[in-house]
């Protein structure tokens, strides 16, 4: 809400209104819009320094309208004399609760806000923040994980802070079913920011993103809970009467068994997940400069899956396969994790601040499975004027498998840091500083193996022992696992962070404003005794560019547009966490090191009016410089690690995003991205062998697999696993004219596909593409609080807010892939059939909030 301060003064001898536009830390509000409501032709925005200029009637009541974007309309009434000119000095709520947010640090500072508060909540499966990330440059391979991947890199390079502490989620997630909950719960947010790379030094040692997220710090008592065909949530948050004391808290349930039915793999699925949070803060008066906080939470993801049957149609009209497989066996994982933080935060003075912060972590994950399988592979009649067209015509081959294992990991993280701050007002700058200390103890004990038989035969088939007259000459039958993995690491390590950074800002004498930002941040890691210091800076230029107008009198002006020019570099270190440090067999590396990305990013953000209404469009163009990568490989959502630094790559691309009222009072979303990164291994040069026709050999392709030569091959530069072309996304919002309470929320992402190959060591073979991953999903709600009924009866004194929402996802019935099954015929020829991701289902779900 404005909390408006009037100065009122006659300054010449026309009807004007005239003022300046900030936040409650005094700061300018950019970007504002400020028309009449009678007639929104007649209007203006703030300039970056929050001034704004309005002519208007006068002699009668009008209504002014102060509208930024995202925000709610606010209106206030003015009535002037003809010749008054009325100065106003405008302050504002900027918090999330009021709608508003403060466009002048996220268009300078290089973290953009995300927003949670839509009238609905998304038509998503995945009900985490995750989802509204939508609105950001970022790309998903599924819509039952929460992970995601920012400019090529993967999910283990992007950093989630919570209340300024970081967050994890699971190690042994392979498969987005198995994932549950992600840590941050929407319904305790107060505001999101997220920063795509050329983030500052406040921020940790990741090389990809930061998604920082606050829990609200309630002023009154409120509450909330939904329910569904998907699950539930309750959230509950309040204060004292005396002040002194704040808690918010959340309790979520999740089972998605009603969408897992619509997978290839049937089966009994039983995924149960669930977690509890709460955040508290207590000050020993209401004015206090000194305030405690904690910080809790309990998370228990468990899952358990008895498959039976699995069929697959795959190919084209030039090759039609079906895979059918009989399952024996089941699969049981549960990831059970504790978090708790307690923060200390002191004021010295208005100015500065000084925060410490104990926290722990603690995550025990079990993995268990004995899955057998029983395969064939058919091809199918191609011919469409068969009366079979579609029916299996010959099978290509049987086969099984044997899955199995028993891992298990006990890891804890126990960290202390300190963060501060001082600001001087006078000479409009802030500097910063923080220190971490940490310590992790990792317990990892790994036994896993698959047994594969093709058409009776173990593969890789054994030595025959046939034709041999002494026995002792025979050869052992031994019988070869595939993906053997037998290990128990013990990995317990220290780290030691620290940071600097300046942040200033300043006009000048023609008006153009600078921001910059500039620091450093080092970090030791005890384990391979590696020192890492890393520079980042960043600017912003806001240009006193004018552009001309027509006004409605037919005359011609000047406006100031409402640009931002930025720009920012920095070296990003990532030294490694468990899961880059373990290799394929499950050995740890000792060698392993800091994987280093130096970012170079330039952009523009303009406000603008359309249609009468804001809009703002954001350009980023970016290059990434990679060195010491740790190649992976993705399997599902498992990333595989080679665990060693032999990798070089680079990442370039553009992000264009557009956000505003396409339809009036009503804000959407609309992105698109273009990406390109590629890695150049370097060990991974391999050869190709020629029979004695001088035909390439290829298992099961060709039929004289005696090599007589051979070439020598180096791959080069090869697409990076999270290589997605293109990708864009929308978010889209609409309601009936005449009954607003009628709404429908859309959210749509495409995206090109990523690199793919056959499960081996050989990174050079992942060059397939999958194809494109679309999906669309739809909410249509109805709100169940209307104004007009407020205070009638019990149900509208009791609740302030509700919708109950018909929902329908993957609306456009598409079949996105998120992995392949590879199998194999006697003669070794690899087939890899894709694994289908959810199909169209609806859901029902209702809200309340009180």
């Amino acid at each position: 809400m404005f909390a408006c301060f009037i100065t009122l003064g006659v300054l010449g001898q026309t009807a004007v209104l005239k003022g300046t536009l900030r936040d409650l830390d005094g700061l300018p509000a950019a970007g504002v819009i400020v028309q009449l409501k009678e007639n929104t032709a007649i209007g203006t925005a703030t300039d970056d320094i929050g001034q704004f200029v309005i002519t208007i009637p006068s002699e009668t009541s009008v209504v002014l309208i102060f509208k930024g974007i995202g925000a709610k309309p606010i209106e206030r009434s003015f009535q002037l004399k003809s010749g008054e000119v009325k100065v106003l000095d405008l302050v504002y709520d900027n918090t999330a609760s009021a709608g508003v947010i403060n466009i002048r640090a996220e268009r300078e500072g290089g973290m953009k806000p995300i927003e949670t508060k839509l009238p609905t909540k998304l038509p998503t499966i995945n009900p985490g923040i995750e989802s509204y990330l939508l609105q950001m440059p970022v790309n998903f391979a599924s819509e039952l994980s929460s992970s995601y991947s920012v400019r090529g890199g993967s999910f283990d390079e992007n950093l989630v802070y919570v209340n300024g502490i970081q967050v994890y989620r699971p190690f042994l997630v392979r498969a987005g079913e198995q994932e549950g909950l992600s840590f941050p719960n929407p319904d305790m947010v107060s505001n999101i920011r997220f920063s795509a790379g050329g983030f500052a030094a406040r921020y940790g040692d990741k090389m990809s993103s930061v998604l920082d997220v606050q829990y609200a710090r309630p002023d009154s008592s409120y509450g909330s809970f939904t329910v569904g065909m998907l699950g539930g949530s309750v959230h509950y948050a309040g204060i004292s009467k005396s002040k002194r004391f704040t808690h918010n808290t959340g309790i979520r349930y999740k089972d998605n068994s009603y969408v897992f039915n619509t997978l290839d793999v049937q089966g009994d699925y039983q995924p149960r997940y669930y977690d509890i949070q709460s955040y508290l803060t207590w000050k020993p008066n209401q004015y206090s400069p000194f305030e405690l906080s904690f910080l809790g939470n309990y998370q228990n993801n468990r899952y358990r899956f008895v498959p039976s049957t699995r069929q697959t149609d795959v190919g084209t009209i030039n090759e039609a396969l079906r895979l059918t497989v009989f399952f024996d066996g089941k699969e049981e994982t549960r990831f059970e994790t504790f978090f708790g933080a307690l923060s200390a935060k002191y004021n010295p003075s208005p100015s500065s601040q000084l925060m410490f912060t104990a926290s722990a972590f603690n995550t025990y994950e079990t993995e268990r499975f004995d899955i057998q399988g029983a395969y064939k592979l058919d091809e199918l009649e191609r011919d469409l004027g068969s009366d079979e067209f579609g029916d299996v015509l010959r099978n290509r081959g049987v086969g099984g498998f044997l899955d199995h294992a028993r891992n298990e990991l006990d890891a804890t993280v126990l960290n202390f840091s300190h963060r501060g701050f001082v600001e001087r007002e006078s000479h409009k700058d802030i500097f910063s500083w923080g220190v971490d200390a940490q310590h992790e103890i990792v317990l990892d004990e790994l036994r896993e193996w698959s047994l594969i038989d093709s058409a009776g035969y173990a593969s890789p088939r054994p030595p025959d022992s046939i034709g041999y007259t002494n026995p002792a000459a025979q050869p052992n039958q031994l019988i070869f696992l595939k993906n053997r993995v037998r290990a128990n690491n013990e990995v317990i390590s220290q780290r030691y962070s620290a940071y600097a950074q300046y942040e200033k800002r300043w006009v000048n004498e023609n008006g153009a404003i600078w921001s910059v930002n500039a620091g450093t941040r080092g970090n030791y890691w005890s384990f391979n005794d590696q020192i890492v210091v890393g520079p980042r800076a960043s600017m912003s230029y806001t240009p006193v560019w004018t552009q001309y107008r027509t006004t409605k009198e037919g005359k011609r002006d000047s406006v100031r547009k409402d640009m931002v020019l930025t720009a920012s570099w920095g070296y990003y270190w990532q030294p490694p966490f468990y899961r880059e440090m373990r290799n394929l067999a499950g050995a740890v590396n000792p060698e392993i090191r800091a994987q280093k990305s130096i970012h170079y990013i330039v952009g523009a953000n303009y406000v603008f009016q359309a249609w009468g209404r804001p809009f703002k469009l954001n350009t980023e163009l970016y290059y990434k410089q990679l060195r010491d990568l740790i190649p992976y490989e993705v399997e599902n959502v498992r990333l595989r690690y080679f665990a060693t630094n032999n990798s070089n790559g680079y990442a370039y691309g553009m992000d264009v995003m557009l956000n505003g009222e396409f339809i009036r009072d009503v804000q959407s979303w609309a992105r698109f991205s273009f990406l390109k990164t590629e890695e150049d291994l370097t060990n991974d040069v391999y050869y190709l062998y020629l029979n004695a026709a001088g035909d390439t050999i290829y298992n099961g392709f060709t039929i004289d697999n005696v090599a007589v030569d051979s070439i020598r091959q180096i791959p080069g530069f090869i697409p990076r696993p999270n290589d997605q072309r293109i990708s864009c996304s929308v978010l889209f919002q609409d309601e009936m004219k005449r009954k607003p309470w009628y709404k429908v929320l859309l959210s749509f992402y495409f995206s090109t596909g990523v690199p793919y190959g056959p499960p081996s060591n050989e990174r050079y073979l992942d060059v397939n593409r999958t194809r494109s991953y679309i999906r669309a999903d739809i909410g249509f709600s109805r709100d169940l609080i209307l104004e007009r009924n407020k205070g009638k009866n019990w149900f509208n004194r009791t609740f302030d807010r509700g919708y109950i929402a018909l929902e329908v996802f993957n609306l456009l019935g598409t079949n996105n892939i998120i992995n392949h099954q590879w199998v194999e015929d006697v003669n070794g020829r690899q087939y890899g059939i894709p694994t289908y991701l959810t199909g169209r289902r609806l859901n029902l779900r209702m809200s309340l909030s009180f």
